[in-house]
């Protein structure tokens, strides 16, 4: 879990992954994961996610950076109290790897501010003890 720390501003954002087989690929370096986040905004300001920014690496800590407006192609506003939950995925070349990254915010007071992601990994189950 993420947290910033301006009151006005708090956004905690949640992470859960999943291993996807039925479409991996082991032989041919192709791991796919899906994760989902929860946006919570715990802050006293609507806000508005403008972007992202991920850094991705896998476990040759080969590191892949993807930005973009939104997610999943939508800019949600979220109010006070309110959360917003998506889906979105990743391939990796290896079984286990970590993701990390920030959502650009737009507070209604007009506040651009990230709101961190914390690492979170990405794992094949049993490939880490």
């Amino acid at each position: 879990m993420s947290l910033i720390e301006d009151d006005r501003y708090q956004i905690l954002i949640d992470v859960a992954t999943q291993y996807i087989e039925e479409q991996s690929d082991p032989e041919e370096e192709q791991f796919v994961f899906s994760y989902t986040i929860t946006i919570t905004n715990i802050g006293t300001l609507t806000a508005q996610l403008l972007a992202r920014r991920w850094l991705i690496t896998d476990g040759n800590n080969s590191m892949q950076e993807v930005q973009g407006e939104g997610v999943v192609g939508e800019q949600p506003i979220i109010e006070p109290g309110a959360s917003y939950t998506y889906t979105s995925g990743a391939v990796l070349k290896t079984a286990v790897g970590h993701m990390q990254g920030a959502y650009q915010m737009l507070s209604e007071d007009g506040h651009l501010f990230d709101a961190p992601i914390d690492p979170f990994t990405l794992a094949v189950p049993n490939a880490l003890h």
